[in-house]
């Protein structure tokens, strides 16, 4: 440790250039050590890297220090363990656990650092350690503490509402979002929602339900794309006694059960066309008439549609009704994609993760480079693709912080699960021949590619092949991979 010496960078005397400085508030660390060449050292290296250095000797003084709130990061020398140092590192983490403590060491004693551990240290250093190594530490648990903060004060704002309903967002288009949400929901005409799976249509309708004039009444879904035509009849607008086999009893349809409700037509777009029709005759006269039934039942329902179909395109197609379309859309609210407001992955990876934390009574966290990659990563499953992928990961992990590589995996999982693979068997080409190999392949690659949003590194991770690989294949299909 004596090595140091004017104008070098390490303990050990060898050079090295001095590192960037943090681009966040510097922290206070704390030299505790009763060798004067090593605290000036340290305390040299912990200047370098952006942070405010103190130094102490092995006595009350640095005790005091430890235990007043004034430091962040405290490196102690083992001899303190002469003394109290076990009961000291015990204490700290009762009345200080947000401060980092490493504890430095020599070679023949590394057992103590492991003891040390186990009391409450966060690292430990192997004396003589150059500067790089301390310079290393200094940086990782400054980077574990901004990163605990950013996390506790997303938790804040989480908890003081950054959003509406369960709808969570600080980027422009979701502030504009719930300008208008706050204001549709005190009407009671129909509204339309459009957008891409995954993007939350159904917690917009949710607010506008609960922010609205019949929010103690009920808020009842339907999902128009899984029930057939008949049982969609029924489940919208009743029907009588006898209207079909099975129909023993009258029963009210969800537009007139909801009263003064609302009723959420999901995927209206798969909606049959004369369904459509009588759909419309509801809108327009307020009333309902039962399946098998002759007269007309009173409707108060609000109506809510969503779909993440082209419907002004279906329209011009004839598959959906100019009418009804117009009908439904007295305001249309069209939700963005995730990839669209970036701004908003890390406060909804904190909301799923304080989630996750709670039900399994753990403290999971992101480290930097996995948050990095989350708010770069495209989302072609837009929230619920993020809100799968941090369950999943979260459920894999062995430790608190979720790792850049647990990560990744867990995407690649949550995507291959929605979407699987292409079976690998011949095809018949439009000319009725059978597909090759080559054919299949570059298939494959391209519809990877389209479903990812040209995320090149994803595609190649989803695919199990290199991005170089990928890269080659796509230079022989004529597609160009400039600016992945």
């Amino acid at each position: 440790m004596r090595g140091w010496e004017a104008g070098t960078n390490s303990i050990h005397g060898d050079s090295m250039p001095l590192p960037l400085q943090q681009d966040f508030a510097p922290f206070h660390v704390l030299v505790a050590d009763g060798d004067p060449s090593i605290r000036h050292a340290c305390c040299a290296i912990a200047a370098g890297e952006g942070m405010v250095p103190h130094e102490a000797e092995i006595t009350d003084a640095a005790r005091g220090w430890l235990l007043s709130g004034g430091t962040d990061i405290v490196l102690v020398d083992e001899s303190i363990a002469t003394g109290n140092g076990f009961t000291l590192l015990e204490e700290l983490r009762q009345l200080r656990p947000d401060v980092a403590v490493v504890w430095m060491t020599s070679a023949s004693t590394v057992h103590k650092a492991v003891e040390a551990l186990r009391f409450g240290a966060s690292d430990y250093l192997v004396k003589p350690f150059s500067a790089n190594e301390l310079a290393a530490v200094l940086r990782r648990l400054a980077g574990r503490r901004h990163l605990d903060e950013t996390s506790r004060g997303l938790r804040e704002r989480l908890r003081h509402g950054h959003g509406m309903g369960n709808m969570l967002g600080q980027s422009p288009e979701m502030e504009k979002l719930f300008r208008i949400l706050a204001r549709v929901a005190q009407s009671m005409h129909p509204v339309l929602i459009l957008g891409e799976s995954g993007t939350g249509k159904e917690l917009v309708a949710r607010a506008i339900h609960a922010n609205g004039p019949g929010a103690s009444k009920p808020f009842m879904p339907v999902d128009c794309g899984s029930l057939a035509p008949t049982l969609i009849e029924s489940e919208l607008f009743g029907h009588v006694k006898g209207a079909f086999t099975g129909a023993h009893r009258p029963t009210d349809g969800l537009l007139v059960a909801a009263g003064g409700g609302t009723v959420f037509l999901d995927e209206i777009a798969e909606l049959p066309l004369d369904l459509q029709a009588k759909l419309l005759r509801a809108l327009q006269e307020k009333e309902v008439r039962p399946l098998g039934g002759s007269h007309a039942v009173p409707m108060k329902a609000r109506i809510l549609a969503a779909t993440h179909q082209d419907l002004p395109g279906m329209v011009e197609q004839g598959k959906f009704r100019r009418d009804l379309y117009y009908r439904l859309n007295v305001v249309k609210l069209t939700l963005p994609p995730l990839r669209e407001r970036k701004e908003d992955i890390p406060l909804l990876a904190a909301h799923f993760l304080e989630r996750n934390s709670r039900e399994t009574k753990r403290n999971f966290r992101l480290s930097a480079e996995t948050l990095a990659y989350l708010v770069e990563y495209a989302w072609p499953g837009n929230v619920r693709e993020l809100a799968n992928a941090i369950d999943r990961a979260c459920n894999l992990s062995s430790g608190d912080v979720i790792e850049m590589g647990e990560m990744t995996t867990s995407i690649r999982d949550s995507w291959m699960h929605a979407n699987p693979p292409l079976r690998a068997r011949p095809v018949e080409d439009a000319a009725g021949g059978v597909e090759t190999l080559a054919e299949m392949e570059k298939r494959a690659i391209l519809t990877t590619l389209e479903q990812v949003k040209g995320d090149k590194l994803m595609a190649a991770r989803l695919l199990d092949i290199g991005k170089t690989t990928l890269y080659r294949k796509l230079k022989e299909y004529g597609v160009s991979h400039e600016n992945s």
